[in-house]
C-alpha cells in the first residue's frame, strides 16, 4: 500500500509543477506592471497641479475594476461582452506566437498574418451575396475558411527561406509585415466588387456585409455588445493547439526542433518540414483571429491608410503569448486580461487622465509581460538549487550513517 502524502507534501508537490510555475511568473510580472504603472500616475499627479495623489489611487481602482467600472449592470454586461469580442483576435495572434516559439521562431509576421487573413476572409464575404440564412452561414463559413488559409500562405515564404537559406525569421517577418500591407490598400482599392459596396473615404463600412460571424445567443447574455461566437471558436482553438503541442508526435517533433534543430535532425526528424508547417500554422491562427474580427458586423476596416499603419492585434499578441508563457491555455486568460486592462484604462480621463497616460500604464504593464519567462527561469533555478542542497544533505547523512556503522 502507497503511504498518503501529508498536506504540506502535497502543497510542495503543487508548487513543484510546470503549470505553477507558470502561474507564478505571470502573476509576478502583473502585479509588478501595475506598481510600475501605480507609481507613473502618483509622479504625474504630483507634476500636475489640477491633480493630487489620491488620483492616482482612483486611477488604479478604474484599472483593476476594466469592464467592471460602469454604474449599471446593463453597462456592465455590455462592457463584458465588447471586452471578450476584442480578446478574440488578440488570443488568436497569441497562438500564432506561441506555437512558433516552440518551434525556436520568433513570429513578428503576425500582424502580416493577420492583414492578409483580413483581405481574404472580407473580399470573399463582400463579394458573395445570398437572401437565405443557410446560403450566409455557408458563405461565413467559406470567408472564414479563406482568411485562415491566406494566413497561412502568407507563413509559407519566410517558413521555406528559414527552413533551406536559415535566414533570421525576423528579417523575413518585417518584410512581409509591409508587403501585406501594401498589398491590402492596393487590393481593396482597385476591387470593383469592394468598390460597388456602401462605404466611406478611405475604408468601408460593413452595413450590406449579411454573412457576419454568428452570435448563438451570446448576445443575450451580453446586451449591446459585439459578442459572437469568435471567444468559442478562440477556445477550442487553443484547446486543439495545446493538445498537438502535449499529445501528439507532431507536437513533440515541433518542441525537438525548437529545443535543439541539429538534435532533431539527428533522431531522424524532418526539421524544414517542422519549420515550415510552424510558421504555416501559425499564420493560419492569425489569418482566423483576423476574419472572426473582422467579419462582425460593427467593425470597419480601414484599407486607404494600411499601408502606413501595421495591426496592433499582431504585436500584442507576442505580449500575451509570453504573459502565459507561451502556454496554448494560458493564452486566452492573458488575452482576455491585456482587454481588461485596456477597458480600465479608457476610463482614467474619469479621474485626471487622458487617454495617453492610460496608454502608459498599459504599455508598463503589458512590456513587463515579457519578463515573466525571466521569473520563470529564476524560480526553477532557485527550486534546483533548493533542491540541490538537500541532496548534498542527505548525503552526509548518509555518510556519517555508515561511519557509525
Amino acid at each position: 500500500m502507497t503511504e498518503k502524502k501529508s498536506f504540506k507534501e502535497k502543497l510542495t508537490a503543487f508548487f513543484k509543477k510546470d503549470g505553477t510555475v507558470s502561474l507564478l511568473s505571470s502573476l509576478i510580472s502583473i502585479l509588478m506592471g501595475i506598481f510600475i504603472g501605480f507609481i507613473v500616475m502618483v509622479v504625474i499627479s504630483i507634476i500636475d497641479k489640477n491633480n493630487d495623489v489620491s488620483s492616482a489611487f482612483k486611477g488604479l481602482r478604474y484599472i483593476f475594476l476594466g469592464p467592471l467600472g460602469a454604474k449599471t449592470t446593463a453597462n456592465v454586461l455590455s462592457n463584458t461582452g465588447n471586452m471578450i469580442f476584442y480578446s478574440v483576435p488578440l488570443i488568436f495572434t497569441g497562438l500564432s506566437v506561441a506555437i512558433a516559439y516552440k518551434t525556436g521562431l520568433f513570429n513578428i509576421g503576425a500582424p502580416g498574418q493577420f492583414v492578409m487573413g483580413t483581405i481574404g476572409s472580407l473580399y470573399v464575404s463582400l463579394s458573395i451575396h445570398t437572401d437565405s440564412a443557410l446560403g450566409a452561414v455557408l458563405v461565413w463559413l467559406l470567408a472564414l475558411l479563406v482568411g485562415t488559409l491566406c494566413g497561412a500562405l502568407w507563413g509559407l515564404l519566410p517558413g521555406i527561406l528559414k527552413a533551406f537559406f536559415d535566414i533570421n525569421e525576423v528579417i523575413l517577418f518585417i518584410m512581409t509585415n509591409w508587403i501585406s500591407a501594401n498589398i491590402a490598400s492596393w487590393f481593396f482599392k482597385y476591387t470593383v466588387a469592394i468598390q460597388s459596396t456602401e462605404g466611406t473615404k478611405g475604408g468601408f463600412l460593413k452595413k450590406p456585409l449579411e454573412n457576419f460571424t454568428p452570435k448563438l445567443g451570446l448576445d443575450k447574455l451580453f446586451p449591446n455588445s459585439m459578442i459572437d461566437i469568435g471567444i468559442i471558436i478562440a477556445i477550442v482553438a487553443a484547446i486543439v493547439v495545446y493538445i498537438i503541442l502535449n499529445k501528439t508526435t507532431f507536437g513533440y517533433e515541433l518542441k525537438a526542433c525548437g529545443a535543439n534543430k541539429n538534435g532533431a535532425k539527428y533522431a531522424g526528424m524532418n526539421e524544414k518540414r517542422n519549420i515550415i508547417v510552424s510558421i504555416m500554422i501559425a499564420g493560419a491562427l492569425a489569418g482566423m483571429g483576423a476574419a472572426l474580427y473582422y467579419l462582425n458586423p460593427g467593425i470597419e476596416y480601414k484599407f486607404n491608410s494600411q499601408y502606413s499603419s501595421l495591426p496592433a492585434y499582431g504585436f500584442n499578441g507576442i505580449a500575451s503569448a509570453f504573459l502565459a508563457n507561451c502556454n496554448p491555455i494560458g493564452t486566452i486568460f492573458s488575452s482576455i486580461f491585456i482587454r481588461f486592462l485596456n477597458m480600465g484604462g479608457d476610463r482614467l480621463n474619469n479621474v485626471g487622465f487622458n487617454r495617453y497616460v492610460a496608454d502608459i500604464v498599459i504599455a508598463v504593464i503589458i512590456y513587463l509581460a515579457g519578463f515573466s519567462r525571466i521569473i520563470r527561469e529564476q524560480l526553477v533555478g532557485n527550486k534546483k538549487k533548493k533542491k540541490s542542497k538537500t541532496a548534498v544533505k542527505e548525503e552526509k547523512k548518509e555518510e556519517v550513517k555508515t561511519e557509525h556503522e
